[in-house]
């Protein structure tokens, strides 16, 4: 009934579409790869009709046999233990690292845009409410609506097909990235500093959309590495990703070698001389875009 519901979705809306010349669907070949696969870069802030407008992304979904994503959401168990990772341990307390006036301010504006205050939240690790606090300032400036979101629609409907969805990054690696790759006290300067200045966080993920929906991946990476991004996804975050392209190529080299692998990542790691993309040439695949040549349509609201 899920997949019913996608299609009914991508169907009913009606919206102007203009011509573009965007590339966001991508062809991985070489290496002695028995067949193709296929690199969907996404954005969540994007809706899935945008789909509607990229040629040919579902006949390559129909020819492949797996979906790999960044980490398998529909391992219930792994989300139940991220949940529990994202609790501070007993013997950290959130108000030792803020001043009673901070303290303060952070508990009113999670109250109010929230509805819950550090009185619930307090034993929640401030990565977490970092982003809990930025999704919600998507919904209210962005419309941001993870029902209607393109980012896991293609995971969704394979999960629904008894489609094999793979995870690059296991359990651990996933918490990780979540909640640790920065060090607690600069996780504290970083929530407040999104509390603060909600509008450079919204900003910047409109930009980056926008971009997005002009299939430019390199000014994506371009704008979270520059110096001017003093964002919650900066520069120390990018270095990150930059390092994990390099394992998700090898973790990548079976599915690739077999084919017929749909792979669908935040288009945030996918540009830029250190981009996925870049990485998986360097390593002797051909990776070029499925609908080069063709002038498409994109979705000009919001």
């Amino acid at each position: 009934m899920r997949i019913l519901r996608y299609i009914f979705v991508l169907s009913v809306f009606s919206f102007q579409l203009s011509v573009c010349n965007a590339q966001v669907l991508y062809e991985i070949s070489g290496r002695s790869s028995k067949q193709k696969s296929y690199l969907l870069a996404t954005n969540r802030l994007v809706p899935m009709q945008f789909l509607d407008t990229i040629p040919n992304v579902f006949k390559c979904f129909s020819k492949c046999n797996k979906v790999i994503t960044e980490f398998a959401m529909q391992d219930y168990q792994a989300i139940a233990a991220l949940r529990q990772a994202a609790v501070l341990p007993d013997s950290v307390k959130l108000s030792n690292f803020y001043s009673e006036k901070e303290y303060e301010y952070i508990d009113n504006s999670l109250r109010i845009n929230l509805g819950l205050g550090l009185d619930k939240l307090c034993r929640m690790k401030p990565s977490y409410l970092t982003e809990m606090f930025r999704v919600e300032l998507l919904k209210q400036w962005l419309q941001f609506d993870e029902q209607k979101s393109m980012e896991s629609f293609f995971e969704s409907v394979a999960a629904e097909r008894n489609i094999p969805v793979i995870g690059l990054d296991n359990i651990g690696e996933t918490m990780y990235m979540l909640f640790d790759r920065e060090p607690f006290h600069w996780q504290c300067k970083e929530l407040l500093k999104v509390i603060e200045y909600p509008e450079n966080e919204v900003k910047q993920e409109r930009t980056i959309r926008d971009m997005y929906r002009d299939g430019r991946l390199t000014d994506i990476a371009f704008q979270v590495e520059g110096p001017n991004n003093t964002t919650s996804i900066s520069f120390s975050d990018y270095k990150v990703y930059c390092q994990r392209n390099k394992e998700w190529v090898k973790r990548l080299q079976p599915y690739l070698l077999e084919g017929r692998a749909f792979i669908t990542l935040n288009a945030i790691y996918l540009g830029g001389d250190k981009g996925l993309i870049q990485q998986l040439r360097a390593a002797g695949y051909r990776v070029r875009p499925v609908n080069r040549g063709i002038r498409f349509k994109k979705d000009e609201k919001n």
